[in-house]
């Protein structure tokens, strides 16, 4: 069962991705550009450390808020979803 939190987050992303990723992923591709602008608007609600320890920056949240965040990101731009992704892997933590 998804946290409060998660729920928040979900609703959210979801609302960015269907108003500011779906609509131009398509372009995006075309043009082969790389949505520098998305990607600043979605870091300012969170994704990239949604699993990272908030002892490293991150939000702390659990891997199942992670997925659900992925998919909501994904149906909009899958690309994207695969930078959220990898900014939350622990072996980005290492030095």
């Amino acid at each position: 069962m998804l946290k409060r939190r998660a729920w928040l987050l979900r609703d959210a992303l979801r609302d960015f991705a269907s108003t500011r990723l779906a609509p131009n992923a398509a372009h995006w591709t075309a043009i082969m550009s790389f949505p520098k602008d998305a990607l600043s608007e979605l870091a300012r609600s969170a994704p990239f450390g949604i699993a990272v320890p908030e002892k490293y920056g991150g939000a702390g949240m659990d891997y199942t808020a992670l997925a659900v965040a992925l998919e909501e990101i994904a149906a909009g731009d899958g690309g994207i979803s695969t930078i959220i992704s990898v900014n939350n892997c622990p072996g980005v933590l290492r030095s």
